[in-house]
């Protein structure tokens, strides 16, 4: 079968809003190529706890993007699984981090199955949290509901649900891909959310029973597929209502560490303390949690403010 939708240049790395003609739903959208396996690659991880963070950042990208002030917003699980802890740090500029703490022979001991696990399995009992950081000048915000479902997607829909009472539905896939070039990482989202009904719109509850079905259809390799355009899968989904695209924005795996951040950290500790730091070559040592950018700093650098 042929899809008759414009024609539009391949597109990546991005997150994207796109509107239904004259539906009360909003969407997003977003891809992940390049930015996503940068991040996932960094670390050795396990295939599900990759898939895990590589869900987490989607969709700090997929909510994040729709922030109409400069912050970050940092989406975050944690639990008692074999996954202690999932973040992914989106800021408004476009830049993606995140990293996972787990426990390798647990995450081993709940992977022995044909299915991959979820994020309730690797999580177990815990929080979904989503916090607002718009700079020093404000206090930050946020949103705590407990990890409801088996997905990602589904605590992020508990979430707005309890926290905004928005309907909303998310799909995130993350997989690897097999090209020409290689065997990469690749991630894909989406979100819809009901527009509530007024006196001019009416009741929107059929449209929204309309546009969760066809959201529905949306399948994981379509989310990750690079040869498919943003265009085209939307148009694959929302074809006979007509659907546009607009506010792309660029994504990009940018870690805030540096020798100045990790300079300062360690000046915090004690003069003992930093001593113990000190390895046989007289040199002191630390690992980026996020990049894994390791840091070489002699001691007489280390100055406390």
């Amino acid at each position: 079968m042929t899809d008759h939708a414009p024609a539009a240049a391949a597109s990546d790395n991005l997150a994207a809003a796109f509107q239904i003609e004259g539906w009360p739903v909003r969407g997003r959208l977003v891809r992940l190529g390049e930015t996503i396996d940068a991040i996932l690659s960094a670390h050795d991880y396990p295939e599900p706890v990759a898939a895990l963070l590589g869900e987490a950042c989607t969709l700090a990208a997929l909510i994040g993007s729709a922030l109409k002030f400069e912050g970050r917003l940092i989406v975050q699980a944690q639990g008692d699984g074999p996954v202690r802890y999932v973040v992914a740090d989106y800021d408004t500029r476009g830049h993606l981090r995140g990293y996972c703490r787990f426990d390798e022979a647990a995450v081993a001991a709940v992977s022995q199955g044909f299915a991959r696990p979820g994020a309730r399995t690797l999580l177990g009992e815990g929080l979904f949290v989503m916090t607002l950081d718009r700079g020093a000048d404000f206090e930050r915000t946020q949103g705590i509901t407990p990890i409801e479902g088996e997905s990602l997607s589904l605590a992020a829909e508990h979430y707005f649900q309890q926290s905004e009472q928005i309907p909303t539905k998310v799909r995130l896939a993350v997989g690897a891909v097999t090209t020409e070039a290689g065997t990469t990482w690749r991630a894909g989202g989406a979100l819809i959310q009901l527009i509530a009904g007024d006196a001019a719109r009416g009741s929107t509850e059929e449209a929204w029973d309309r546009s969760r079905a066809l959201f529905q259809t949306l399948a994981d390799d379509e989310l990750i597929d690079p040869t498919i355009t943003p265009e085209v899968l939307l148009f694959r989904l929302f074809h006979e209502d007509g659907v546009r695209l607009e506010d792309a924005r660029a994504l990009e795996a940018v870690c805030r560490c540096s020798k100045d951040r990790i300079g300062a950290v360690l000046a915090s500790f004690a003069v003992e303390e930093r001593a113990e730091m000190v390895e046989d070559d007289g040199m002191i040592r630390v690992t980026c949690e996020y990049c894994a950018t390791v840091y070489e700093l002699e001691p007489e650098e280390i100055v406390a403010g």
